[in-house]
């Protein structure tokens, strides 16, 4: 009995957060297909690949909205549950609180391996095929030399990324310049690039080789600016974002920054943040069950909506005060990113050990 009563509160769960999150990402495609609307008709982008970008995009949504998705799918399924007497009927028969929120937990961990599978596996290739589809339909001059790298020509000069570590900053940028007979003149090399959004690209610190006949010259600088018609949005549809990197990669990036000098704490903030949002949707589903013990038990379903919406998004404001914070002021990313599923943790856990 005991096998039966927790397959069916996992599988009640588990149908509630499926169904939240189908409603979830229905809305959070149409938002995206909306925002493709303006790149429509230039180049070769069209509305049919509009719609495959934002299918692609669909896997990413799914693990970055997860701990809302989960906590309101869960209240929703425990609430269901509660209304209908079961939960009361199971305590009836002998089952603690700490036994049916054994149950819940076990979903939880089950969403846990669901969005690691989404975080890993699916998300960052899906995305890289979006913006790679997009870059070939929109800009037919880029050339993607490798799964994380972007290269582009402005009239005699060849631009080339490794990656995106931010908005409007990459990592590796090289310079090829071309004379008039495309016979190579030099080579330029920056351990990172910034955009300021005006056509401006500050390269620090900055290397050169020209080549003049059989010299060559080396040329050193902390700092070179350059004008090109080449932006940061226009390398980024082909380059990667740290959130959209796999962990793995994103590991590399944050070695790549911290042996070269940079400010690598963005990204151990993306790092730190996305483990912890996997493991914030255990303690989401952990959360709904002492609500649908206590004050909401003969609640309505908008109740059971409106209260984790409320929540999810005080969950995602929290993240982002955090985040800037890290930005900002320089905090520990590794402190600040496990704030949230921390506090959702002692909650869920505090209101559970009340309950009688």
């Amino acid at each position: 009995m005991i096998k039966t009563v927790d397959r069916y509160i996992i599988g009640t769960i588990l149908r509630g957060v499926g169904l939240v999150g189908a409603i979830v990402l229905v809305l959070g495609g149409l938002f995206l297909f909306m925002e493709q609307q303006d790149d429509i008709g230039i180049g070769r982008y069209t509305t049919a690949d509009a719609l495959l970008f934002v299918c692609l995009n669909l896997p990413q949504q799914v693990w970055e909205l997860l701990p809302i998705t989960a906590l309101i799918g869960a209240l929703l399924a425990l609430g269901n549950l509660a209304r209908g007497s079961e939960l009361t009927v199971l305590r009836t028969a002998g089952f603690s609180p700490w036994r049916l929120a054994r149950a819940v937990m076990s979903s939880g961990v089950l969403l846990m391996l669901f969005g690691f599978t989404m975080t890993e596996l699916v998300a960052p290739p899906a995305v890289q095929l979006a913006r790679q589809a997009k870059a070939f339909a929109k800009f037919p001059n880029v050339d993607l030399g490798g799964s994380h790298e972007s290269w582009a020509r402005d009239g005699n000069v060849i631009l080339t990324v490794e990656r995106q570590t931010g908005k409007a900053q990459f990592g590796g940028m090289m310079l090829f310049e071309l004379g008039p007979d495309n016979a190579l003149r030099s080579i330029g090399r920056a351990v990172t690039a910034r955009a300021d959004g005006t056509g401006r690209w500050s390269l620090e610190p900055f290397a050169e080789s020209r080549f003049d006949g059989e010299r060559v010259e080396a040329i050193r600088a902390p700092n070179r600016v350059i004008t090109s018609k080449i932006g940061a949005e226009f390398l980024g549809i082909a380059a990667s974002e740290p959130s959209q990197l796999s962990t793995v990669t994103l590991w590399r990036v944050i070695s790549h920054l911290q042996d070269n000098g940079l400010d690598a704490r963005e990204a151990r903030y993306v790092m730190w943040s996305r483990i912890a949002r996997i493991v914030a949707a255990f303690f989401s589903v952990l959360l709904a069950f002492p609500f649908v013990f206590g004050s909401l038990r003969s609640a309505s379903t908008g109740s059971w909506i409106g209260t984790g919406l409320v929540l999810g998004l005080a969950f995602f404001m929290l993240q982002n005060l955090l985040e800037s914070s890290v930005r900002v002021f320089g905090y520990s990313p590794l402190l600040f990113a496990w704030i949230p599923p921390v506090l959702m943790a002692v909650v869920a856990l505090t209101l559970i050990a009340r309950l009688r």
